[in-house]
């Protein structure tokens, strides 16, 4: 299975990284019959509003403990009826105490600039000759640690800090609640301060 594959599959469905492969698996690769998999499963809301317009929303603020970290998160809805919800509330909170506590650097992975990418491959080239692995299996690893990087700084690739199994990512849970509350919801922007941070 391509990462390729998976990618386009994301792409079209705006599901998990997981559940597109096991949408793919499940499918033998077949990208039509994975997307009707992913409907069947439940994803299929998350889906069809993937591309709906989402101006509405809230912007949170959380700030920690005794006042040593903050965070501003923009999260958007698609009316304002939603957005004074007590479920989008809680989501939006959620959400900025994810980014509190496990600090990405991006939302999506579409936002990780081609410079970072190839800076962290480097590191990871120089970490395999160390370690004599030979070159014809670096780029499957390198692939493998891509992976994990992205799931390090990018928000809706986390796992969600609530899922004690550590399976839920933060898109799973954004994808749960557009399916429950029925409008498409996205994180717009956020920053997080910590004191004494550069």
């Amino acid at each position: 299975m391509s990462m390729e594959l998976i990618t386009k599959l994301r792409e079209m469905t705006s599901a998990g990284i997981s559940d597109c492969k096991k949408a793919l698996d499940a499918s033998k690769n077949d990208i039509d019959k994975a997307v009707q998999w992913l409907r069947e499963k439940g994803m299929a809301s998350a889906v069809k509003r993937a591309g709906r317009s989402a101006k509405q929303g809230l912007v949170h603020s959380y700030i920690h403990g005794n006042g040593t970290l903050g965070v501003l998160v923009e999260v958007n809805c698609e009316t304002d009826f939603v957005a004074k919800t007590e479920a989008f509330q809680t989501l939006v909170k959620e959400i900025a105490m994810q980014i509190a506590a496990v600090s990405p650097l991006f939302i999506t992975r579409d936002q990780v600039t081609e410079a970072v990418l190839k800076a962290e491959k480097e590191i990871y080239k120089a970490q395999l000759k160390e370690e004599g692995k030979p070159e014809k299996v670096w780029d499957k690893i390198i692939e493998g640690k891509i992976e994990k990087f992205y799931s390090q700084i990018c928000l809706y690739d986390q796992i969600y800090m609530r899922d004690t199994a550590g399976k839920q990512t933060v898109k799973n849970l954004i994808d749960e609640a557009i399916g429950k509350i029925g409008e498409n919801i996205v994180v717009k922007k956020f920053a997080r301060f910590k004191l004494g941070e550069e």
